[in-house]
This record gives C-alpha cells, sequence and structure tokens, in this order.
C-alpha cells in the first residue's frame, strides 16, 4: 500500500470517527458559551446511542432511531438542569454522578430490554457520493463520500459559528456566559436561556452516540462511548470556544484515534495498547500545553440565580 493510499484510508476513517465526537463538542460549545458546564457529555452519548439503536428497531428506521437518540441525550441534559437549575447542585458533581448513571441504566437497559429484541443488528447508514467531489485526490473521498449525517455534522460547524458570532442569538448565549447578572439587568431571560443551551448540547450529543451506533457497528454495546465524551468535552477547551477551533480539535483527535485502526496495514509495530491510548495522550498534551491561555467563559459552571 503506498503512502498516498494510506493518507486517504487514514483521512476516511479520521472524518468517520470523529463525527460523533463533532455532534457532541458543538453541542458542548453551546451550551458552555451559555455558562453550562456537561461533563456528563459521555454519558449523554451513551444514552442516545442506546435509546437510537433502540428507536431504529422500534420505528423500522434510521430517522426515528436518530430522534430516539437525540431525545435520550436531551432526557439526561434535563436531569442534570434539575439538579443545578432547580436544587443548585455543582455542576461537575451534576455531571459526574450523571455519568456513573447513565452507565448503570444503559447496561441494565441492554440486558433487559434491547438484547433480547435487537439480536442482529440495525440497518447501517449508506454512503452517498457527491458527483465530482468525491474523485477528488485524498479529501474527496474523506469529506464527500460518507454517510448524510457525516455531512450534516460539517454543516453544523458554519451554522452554529454564523448563530454565535452574528445574531443575537449569540450575544444573548455569551451574556449569559459571561456576566449574568448584567444580562439579566437588560432584560435577558438567564434561566431560560441556560435552559434552551444545555436542551440543544443534549440533543447534539445524543445525536452523535446515535451516529456512533448506528454508522458504526449497527448495535449497541456496554460503555461503547468509552471517552468519546470526555475528548468531546477537551475539543471545546482546545478549539477555544470557536466553532472552526472545535472542528480542527476534532479532526486532530479523530486522526489520532483513526491512525491506531491503519497502523497495522503499514506495518507498524507499536503495541496497539499504545495506540489504543494516543487519543487521550494527545487530549493530555494539548491541554497541558494551552490550558494556561485558555479564557473560557467568565461564568461558565456557575449557577445564577438572580434573588441571591
Amino acid at each position: 500500500m503506498g503512502s498516498h493510499s494510506f493518507i486517504t484510508l487514514l483521512l476516511v476513517s479520521a472524518v468517520a470517527v470523529g463525527t460523533p465526537l463533532l455532534f457532541a463538542a458543538l453541542g458542548e460549545l453551546i451550551s458552555e458559551i451559555s455558562g453550562v458546564i456537561n461533563i456528563q457529555l459521555e454519558g449523554m452519548m451513551l444514552c442516545g446511542a442506546f435509546f437510537g439503536v433502540l428507536g431504529a428497531y422500534w420505528t423500522g428506521g434510521i430517522l426515528g432511531g436518530f430522534i430516539c437518540a437525540a431525545l435520550g441525550g436531551a432526557l439526561l441534559a434535563l436531569l442534570h438542569g434539575v439538579l443545578c437549575f432547580v436544587f443548585r447542585a455543582n455542576q461537575v458533581v451534576s455531571g459526574v454522578i450523571l455519568n456513573i448513571f447513565a452507565l448503570g441504566v444503559t447496561s441494565f437497559l441492554l440486558s433487559t430490554v434491547l438484547a433480547s429484541r435487537v439480536s442482529k443488528g440495525i440497518t447501517h447508514l449508506n454512503r452517498i457520493e457527491i458527483p465530482g467531489l468525491s474523485s477528488i485526490p485524498v479529501i474527496g473521498p474523506s469529506f464527500f463520500n460518507q454517510d448524510i449525517m457525516v455531512y450534516v455534522g460539517l454543516l453544523l460547524v458554519p451554522v452554529i459559528w454564523w448563530m454565535l458570532t452574528r445574531t443575537r442569538i449569540g450575544l444573548v448565549l455569551k451574556a449569559a456566559g459571561e456576566r449574568p447578572d448584567a444580562a439579566e439587568s437588560m432584560g435577558i431571560n438567564i434561566a431560560l436561556t441556560r435552559w434552551l443551551a444545555l436542551i440543544t448540547c443534549g440533543c447534539l450529543a445524543g445525536i452523535g452516540g446515535g451516529q456512533l451506533a448506528m454508522a458504526g457497528i449497527g448495535y449497541f454495546t456496554e460503555n461503547m462511548t468509552a471517552g468519546v465524551g470526555f475528548i468531546a468535552l477537551a475539543a471545546v477547551i482546545f478549539g477555544r470556544w470557536r466553532a472552526f477551533g472545535v472542528l480542527g480539535a476534532v479532526l486532530i483527535f479523530a486522526t489520532a484515534d483513526a491512525f491506531q485502526i491503519r497502523a497495522d496495514s503499514i506495518g507498524i509495530d507499536i503495541p496497539y495498547q499504545f495506540l489504543a491510548m494516543l487519543p487521550y495522550l494527545i487530549t493530555l498534551l494539548a491541554l497541558a500545553g494551552l490550558l494556561k491561555r485558555m479564557r473560557p467563559p467568565a461564568a461558565l459552571a456557575t449557577n445564577y440565580h438572580p434573588q441571591d
């Protein structure tokens, strides 16, 4: 296999692997801009993967699966909102607890509900080739011969960039995440803004989990996200809370992940355990090198109550 073929296959894998990550990271971007951090992104994706597969089985279609995946992620976001906004729980602590909760619930439901019904998996998403563009060397097969959700994920990047930088919605979200007290005095409903941002994050993370299950193995396995949600969380920081920055970070992490899948094909004799930890190692190095220069939203992870 020539180096050109290897690079093409590496990019094809990276884009496919990175799509679930991209959905989750874009959802987290919107939420963090509004001041709400979601450590439970891993749990949201896990719920999305489980309910996505179950929904695809129930409805007999992939679209129904993705709707259920979004609802699964939104359900966990709703719990996070109740704990943090209503009962004033610490957002980080709530996220950790909900990750454990999601892992336990999906493992239980897998053995009691899903395994006996979806024993043969579900229909996979088919690839859609964009005529002309898919024949561009190297990047053509990577970006223009993928399933529909890859295109949706890539399209979301400029849409969210435009929303955050060019619309009033973006200004309201930033105001809620930077100075909620000042924004409230200007007539902005901080509670409603943060609820909507949180639910949007849950839906997108759920879709990311659904993509992981339905475009990958076509089935749900216990703890199948295996840390993807945490990498998505890091991608938001590495991307400096900007939509295109998040896309760049996701591609870097996904390429590292894809490399460990493709390394055998070019005869790299490195223990697979080392290659498997490569994306997480890059995540740690990236955060260690850039964390001091990061400037998160000023009110990130702080609960706001006007009466305080």
